[in-house]
């Protein structure tokens, strides 16, 4: 029980027999699969089982595993109850019950002489196989879910067991392979899969759509106020303006931390690097600017220092595409004396730095550059295009 609950606990498909006891205290079996549920952190929140009744399928195999001697015995309860075929030591097919005619949709008389690659429906590797021989060769029992292909090229799913007999020198003489059909089962479990990526898809999108209206709405417009008390403390002192440059910030920084949290992936499957080429990829294809990108960098960075890299490239692409008016840019990730350079270049019109008031979005760069624990060096002139320069504790 503790390796099925840790097992379901990863995320992860169990997949077993279990002996479970009724209500008048008699004993039953059930092959058993556990799905678990995932979350958008990838945690589990619920769990379907779904088990198949093998009380009888486990009584004929213990029988079976005392004597090889019952085997007569036993053939009509598994002709009954399951898909049987028995193979010599080098898996030649010699004997097959009808049920596996059934469902192969091949007569006897074209699968006796044959072996399994007959069935074979390609789904498996070389490797599976491998394995599977090789555990049945040593004279173990194997026991798994094999995808096999009719006659008519359909497809099929079979839980297997498959029980070496052996020799007065404990070696397989031929084999014997119990199946029952999970077909149904098989395709409710991609079924619950694919529903539970879509699960978490739509979440993704969610939590990406509140991530921009945290930053680029909410967020924006108290930077819009936090400029305006800054220009109201240099007309008049007031301890109010204070205590509201203060509150305003705490409430900045907050939602800065919950929209991070609530950011895409890209950083976290991609990597820093490959994340800002397809943003590159992406801003030029939507907006008709050309953006060569030169990294000279090659480790990882912290969390928060990438994320603020990122945010600042999206922030300074956003100003070049309002009021650059240029068709060029580039963007250069260096290495020097311990630090990370970060420079966002365009040829546009530039502004004059002491005529211009700084507006919203270079304040937010300023801000993040300050959190991470770096600052931002701003160069433009009339005419002359804008340099954005981050500068940044490699460590």
């Amino acid at each position: 029980m503790q390796g099925l609950w840790r097992t379901i606990s990863s995320g992860s498909v169990w997949r077993g027999e279990i002996k479970n006891k009724a209500k008048d205290g008699t004993y039953y079996w059930v092959d058993t699969t556990i799905v678990p549920f995932l979350n958008e952190k990838g945690n589990p929140y619920k769990y379907l089982a779904i088990r198949k009744e093998i009380t009888e399928y486990k009584r004929v195999l213990e029988e079976l595993g005392k004597s090889v001697n019952k085997m007569t015995d036993f053939q009509f309860a598994l002709d009954a109850s399951s898909i049987v075929a028995i193979t010599d030591q080098r898996g030649t097919i010699k004997y097959v019950n009808d049920q596996f005619c059934r469902i192969s949709k091949y007569s006897k008389e074209e699968l006796i002489g044959q072996d399994h690659r007959i069935i074979n429906s390609g789904f498996h590797s070389k490797e599976f196989f491998k394995n599977l021989w090789k555990t049945i060769s040593a004279g173990e029992v194997w026991k798994g879910e094999i995808k096999n292909k009719t006659k008519d090229n359909s497809y099929y799913w079979v839980d297997t067991t498959i029980v070496p007999f052996l020799d007065e020198y404990n070696k397989p003489y031929q084999y014997l392979a119990i199946r029952h059909e999970v077909t149904q089962r098989k395709h409710a479990e991609e079924e619950i899969q694919k529903m539970t990526r879509k699960i978490i898809d739509v979440q993704e999108e969610e939590r990406k759509r509140i991530s921009r209206e945290l930053h680029d709405d909410i967020g924006q417009n108290l930077y819009s106020h936090l400029i305006t008390i800054n220009r109201l403390q240099t007309e008049m002192d007031h301890p109010l303006l204070d205590q509201m440059q203060d509150e305003t910030t705490e409430i900045i920084e907050a939602l800065r931390q919950l929209s991070w949290e609530l950011r895409p992936s890209v950083l976290d499957d991609l990597g820093l690097f490959p994340a800002i080429r397809s943003l590159l990829v992406q801003f030029s294809e939507h907006h008709h600017i050309k953006v060569r990108f030169d990294c000279y960098l090659n480790c990882r960075l912290n969390t928060n220092k990438e994320i603020t890299i990122y945010r600042i490239i999206q922030e300074a692409l956003t100003n070049i595409r309002k009021y650059a008016q240029t068709e060029e840019a580039s963007v250069t990730i260096r290495e020097i004396e311990e630090e990370v350079q970060v420079e966002i270049e365009d040829k546009g019109m530039g502004f004059d730095i002491e005529k211009v008031t700084r507006g919203v979005g270079i304040f937010s760069m300023e801000e993040r550059a300050k959190a991470s624990g770096g600052n931002l060096l701003l160069h433009s002139g009339e005419g002359k295009g804008t340099k954005v320069i981050l500068k940044m504790p490699l460590w």
